[in-house]
């Protein structure tokens, strides 16, 4: 599965690439890319865990960058 999500309070280049770079590490992550000036992100993982996942992606992402957040709908 694929899907992209919009990114909040996302302020620093650096960070984005950090937060990307993290998220690629997770298991089951296929793929991921992290839009700075987009502010979105796009993961590509499994379908059995994604929204595990996600919720992964969005604790990295707070880790790196603590005003950040991911919106998921």
């Amino acid at each position: 599965m694929k899907k992209t999500f919009k990114m909040e309070d996302l302020e620093c280049a650096h960070c984005a690439a950090k937060m990307e770079d993290a998220i690629k590490k997770l298991d089951g992550v296929a793929n991921a890319n992290v839009n700075f000036l987009a502010q979105k992100v796009t993961i590509e993982a499994a379908d059995d865990r994604f929204e595990a996942i996600v919720k992964e992606a969005a604790k990295v992402c707070k880790k790196i960058e603590p005003d950040c957040r991911i919106i998921v709908k």
